[in-house]
């Protein structure tokens, strides 16, 4: 097991990635948090989102800080404004997409750390284009034990 120390990461410190219209301020990664968490901020334009996946190896919980959200869970959508949170187990497919007129802002926490290493990957994919290969996000997604996710068609 490995040995946890405390860490604290300042802004100005914090690693930001964009993907999937999202833009991703970094906090804590696995390396810092002995692979219990990872944690971000997330900015997500108008009508933005992921596509609808799930993951094998992390629970998710969302934080909605500013606009709204609307979550599809269990093959419903809900909408979440400000101080709403989401929990999504490991393997239940789900998406979200901002429902508001300006940009929307939340907290992310995956237990246990992993998911950051994906959007990174996937970050250095959607730098060389602003349509990146989406079957190339799929194979990232699905490397192994490593990340396990999965995408699912709509």
């Amino acid at each position: 097991m490995s040995e946890k120390s405390a860490a604290i990461v300042r802004q100005s410190e914090a690693r930001v990635l964009r993907a999937f219209g999202e833009e991703m301020t970094i906090l804590l990664v696995g390396e810092r948090t002995a692979g219990t968490l990872a944690m971000w901020t997330a900015v997500t334009r108008p009508s933005g989102g992921p596509p609808p996946h799930y993951h094998l190896n992390e629970d998710e919980t969302i934080h909605v800080i500013d606009g709204r959200l609307a979550f599809f869970l269990n093959g419903k959508w809900n909408e979440v404004g400000p101080g709403g949170t989401a929990f999504i187990p490991r393997g239940v497919v789900h998406t979200f997409k901002n429902v508001g007129d300006g940009p929307s802002r939340h907290l992310t926490i995956t237990t246990p750390s992993g998911f950051e290493k994906f959007f990174a990957r996937c970050a250095e994919e959607f730098a060389k284009t602003d349509n990146p290969d989406m079957s190339r996000i799929i194979e990232i997604g699905r490397i192994g034990a490593e990340h396990g996710i999965h995408f699912v068609q709509e």
